[in-house]
């Protein structure tokens, strides 16, 4: 697959500095390190999946693995094809993504909401030879069939069996039963590819993001080793999609490296995570803020349900900002240690949790094994508190697939990756959250976040969200725009807003203009689409495929 990577000059520099890293085989197989091993030593009938009632252990998992590898091979799938995951977080994704890998072949989740015109791009991008979906997100595949280039196999999971035959695509379930378990894994380089994740970028289509084979095993023994600290008595929930690199790392490679387990939930609602911590005993709970908030409002929660079984609570994605970092302390007794990764980078990068010393409102400190720095348009790192471009450089690192152009401005000379973030690091070393690059307002000369803005209004008890762009103005350049959310039967005037404003924020970073809308578009994990507000606005040039924008 080296005709699909970039130049090899324009790799980031890979520093592989924990001791763990130098215990990897020169080839081995990701099933067989995180579910084979486990089955060898005895520890087969640990619980490895809980999702709702459902138990699935160790042996169980790897059994239904190897049949939907066998299943697999008989289809024709060899080493280094890529095949498709677009389901929801259910147990047959871990299946398939554990049978993908004891092939050989290089899993590539997909976001469940992505657009027939997406799904199409990423297939043939990746040259997929298959995809598997659920039957509950067929439409869109379907839409999509007569665009599809190199697909041969379509396999539905769930619905009607006889249903999904008659339309020509083949049913998991008779692939699960029928596929002989008596497949022999496939090893791989450590530097193969082994998983393919896309990612949206503030316009045009869905990018590729490569992931080595011992990615999979460095992300668990970097932040699930020293970050979480992940133990056997573990379990890891939280509702990031697999087709994110939070998601994928959480709950397909971190639990499984320990001899622990992964809780998943199909689709992220306020209650529903608070019955799944306490049903399936969640220890490690990882969410985007948004959902953390969403939590927030649920009422009673803190004698309604149980959480004794927390011990850490992380999340990531956006920014967690201090006032809800104070809620949820106070409200559960419970600190949140933010984080910040990319899917580029496979995971988090930087987070309180490692030293256990959250500063709320800041994204922490350096997971062990990576190096962080503030650079400024100059190339230089300036002093402390001011805002510049967040580098990082580690094990894992930004390799885009097809795209040698924009793999050039992700890594610079010195093989530091460019997370797309404007930053600061205080006195102590912590690193604190600015805006994206692509977010960052630029009026009369100022640079200004939308966050400060958006938590200073979210403030307000009638506000329950608030998204905060920048617009062109032809006196100042741009103008903050904020759009907000009112809480149930609150009414409340834009001037009202910026009055409230005032005197809590610098005047030049005062909105210019305040919009109340009914709902804000977001991601999966409730994470805001700031591009999808930008994009609605008049003029705005749109991206060349078209974006699923409702809330999650």
């Amino acid at each position: 697959m080296a005709e699909y990577l970039p130049p090899r000059e324009f790799w980031p520099k890979r520093l592989y500095t924990l001791p763990e890293f130098a215990t990897y085989a020169p080839r081995f197989n990701p099933t067989e390190e995180l579910l084979g091993k486990a089955v060898a030593a005895g520890r087969g009938d640990r619980t490895a999946v809980l999702f709702d009632d459902q138990r699935i252990t160790y042996s169980q998992l790897l059994n239904n693995a190897n049949k939907v590898a066998g299943a697999l091979r008989e289809l024709g799938v060899k080493e280094g094809d890529r095949i498709i995951l677009r389901t929801p977080n259910i147990p047959p994704a871990l299946v398939a993504n554990f049978a993908i890998l004891k092939l050989g072949a290089v899993c590539t989740p997909t976001s469940p909401l992505f657009s027939r015109n997406e799904i199409a791009h990423v297939a043939n991008d990746s040259e997929a030879v298959a995809i598997i979906v659920s039957a509950a997100l067929l439409g869109e595949v379907e839409a999509a069939r007569e665009n599809l280039q190199t697909v041969q196999h379509i396999i539905v999971v769930g619905g009607d069996a006889a249903e999904a035959k008659a339309k020509g695509f083949l049913a998991y379930g008779e692939l699960l039963q029928s596929g002989n378990p008596a497949v022999d894994p496939v090893l791989r380089n450590r530097e193969d590819v082994g998983l393919l994740l896309y990612t949206s970028g503030t316009t045009g289509r869905p990018k590729g993001t490569v992931h080595f084979v011992e990615e999979l095993l460095i992300v668990p023994d970097s932040f699930g080793k020293y970050g979480w600290k992940v133990t056997e008595n573990d379990v890891v929930g939280g509702s990031a999609p697999l087709a994110f690199g939070a998601g994928y790392s959480s709950y397909a490679t971190i639990p499984f490296r320990f001899g622990a387990a992964a809780s998943l939930i199909a689709k992220f609602d306020p209650e529903k995570m608070f019955e799944t911590i306490q049903k399936h005993k969640v220890s490690i709970l990882t969410l985007a803020p948004t959902a953390y908030r969403k939590m927030l409002q649920v009422p009673d929660a803190k004698t309604k349900f149980d959480l004794s079984s927390l011990r850490v609570c992380t999340g990531g994605g956006e920014s967690l900002t201090a006032p809800t970092y104070h809620a949820w302390k106070e409200k559960f007794g419970l600190e949140i240690f933010e984080g910040l990764g990319t899917t580029e980078m496979m995971y988090v990068f930087a987070s309180n949790v490692v030293s256990r010393k959250a500063k709320p409102g800041s994204f922490g400190q350096a997971v062990p094994g990576y190096e962080l720095k503030v650079m400024d348009e100059d190339g230089n790192e300036p002093k402390a508190g001011n805002i510049g471009h967040f580098m990082a450089r580690g094990p894992t690192g930004t390799i885009y697939w097809r795209d040698p152009d924009k793999q050039r401005h992700a890594v610079n000379s010195e093989g530091w990756n460019r997370a797309g973030d404007f930053v600061y690091v205080d006195e102590d070393g912590y690193f604190w959250f600015v805006s994206r690059e692509d977010d960052i307002i630029k009026s009369s000369g100022y640079r200004i976040g939308p966050e400060e803005i958006e938590v200073t209004l979210a403030a307000h008890p009638a506000v329950s969200e608030v998204g905060v762009i920048g617009v062109p103005d032809e006196v100042r350049g741009q103008i903050a725009k904020a759009f907000v959310v009112l809480k149930p039967d609150q009414t409340l005037s834009p001037e009202e807003l910026l009055a409230f404003c005032k005197g809590k924020i610098a005047t030049y970073k005062l909105p210019r203009e305040i919009v109340i809308v009914s709902e804000l578009p977001r991601t999966p994990t409730g994470k805001l689409l700031r591009r999808v507000l930008k994009q609605r606005e008049p003029g705005a040039q749109q991206p060349g495929a078209p974006l699923k924008t409702g809330t999650a």
